[in-house]
């Protein structure tokens, strides 16, 4: 599983979609989403189809957020200078997660945290189900 996390906490899981389909498809088709969509290579989204509003995360490839908008159905964003990856989630995520323009954020690998817990040694305690490390 792979975690959105903004200064170490963690705001949502996220399905990093990496291929054309798969970003083409995004939202599209579905009832509802708990978690962040997130989309490498893409400059602007489309909600036509869609059956729900979504927000919107522009960020460049650092993953600082340039722009964030609530898209309703049946819109174009139009393309965000500097963007090279957005974040979408079911409308009212990013006010309850706090996310707003100049955050910066970052993608963590559960993977990579499952490694970092077989390194920590005798006697050093772990993170006690806190989320990824």
């Amino acid at each position: 599983m792979t975690w959105l996390l903004r200064d170490g906490d963690v705001l949502a899981a996220a399905d990093v979609v990496d291929d054309w389909v798969g970003r083409s498809k995004g939202l599209l088709g579905r009832d509802g989403y708990d978690g962040a969509m997130v989309l490498p290579r893409t400059r602007s989204v489309h909600t036509v189809g869609m059956r729900f509003p979504i927000d919107v995360a522009f960020c460049d490839p650092d993953l600082l957020v340039l722009d964030v908008a609530r898209v309703p159905p049946l819109r174009l964003t139009r393309p965000r200078r500097r963007c090279r990856t957005v974040i979408e989630a079911e409308a009212g995520a990013f006010e309850r997660w706090g996310l707003r323009t100049g955050d910066q954020l970052e993608l963590r690998d559960d993977r990579r945290r499952r490694s970092r817990v077989g390194r920590r040694g005798p006697g050093r305690p772990g993170r006690g189900g806190r989320g990824p490390a």
